[in-house]
């Protein structure tokens, strides 16, 4: 079973972003498509970036448990609110702070706002900067307008059918590109596995 990590990008206070890591990460599980576990950048509070990690001469631990929990990862989900048609500066600070880590690790966005579009005009500027750092961000997007009645506290929907119908599209998409690069791969004896 693939393991994914859910970055919840925003550390504001009274977030409502981190209520969609809930719900991913609740539907994962009792779906059992997959391991999940929340990558919360509002508990690791990591200093506004200076320095890639490789080129760290004493990393905190922190970071390096952050940087373990991403290539360990088979792919990464990340839930970022739309800030001032942007997304948060938290976000790209972890995402500036690693390189290999990042290289070909399928990437899935969700993007949340108050507003009716659900932070679509950030997909294409957060993309951009996956893809220039050799991420494979994956085509389906999920999008959530008017967050605030969308989930509750707890990561539930206000409409489950439609927003777990949603999710199913949504997952199937990363699940598909973390078997492809799975299969691509080569494996202990080096040989490659070619996905037809």
């Amino acid at each position: 079973m693939p393991h994914i990590e859910i970055i919840s990008a925003s550390v504001r206070t009274g977030r409502n972003s981190h209520k969609v890591a809930l719900y991913f990460s609740n539907y994962l599980e009792l779906n059992k498509l997959a391991t999940a576990h929340i990558l919360d950048l509002n508990t690791y509070n990591f200093p506004i970036f200076n320095e890639r990690l490789s080129f760290q001469e004493s990393p905190s631990d922190k970071v390096l448990e952050f940087s373990n929990k991403i290539k360990a990862a088979d792919g990464v989900i990340i839930i970022t609110p739309e800030y001032n048609g942007g997304y948060p500066a938290s976000i790209k600070n972890v995402i500036d702070l690693l390189y290999a880590e990042w290289q070909r690790k399928p990437v899935a966005i969700s993007t949340v706002s108050d507003g009716i579009f659900g932070g679509t005009q950030v997909i294409t500027s957060l993309q951009f900067s996956l893809w220039k750092i050799k991420a494979w961000t994956v085509p389906a997007m999920f999008p959530v307008p008017n967050v605030i009645n969308a989930f509750d506290d707890h990561g539930v929907p206000a409409d489950k059918e439609r927003t777990d119908k949603r999710a199913a599209i949504f997952i199937k998409e990363l699940l598909w590109c973390i078997e492809a690069k799975k299969r691509m791969d080569p494996d202990r004896t080096g040989t490659l596995f070619l996905c037809l």
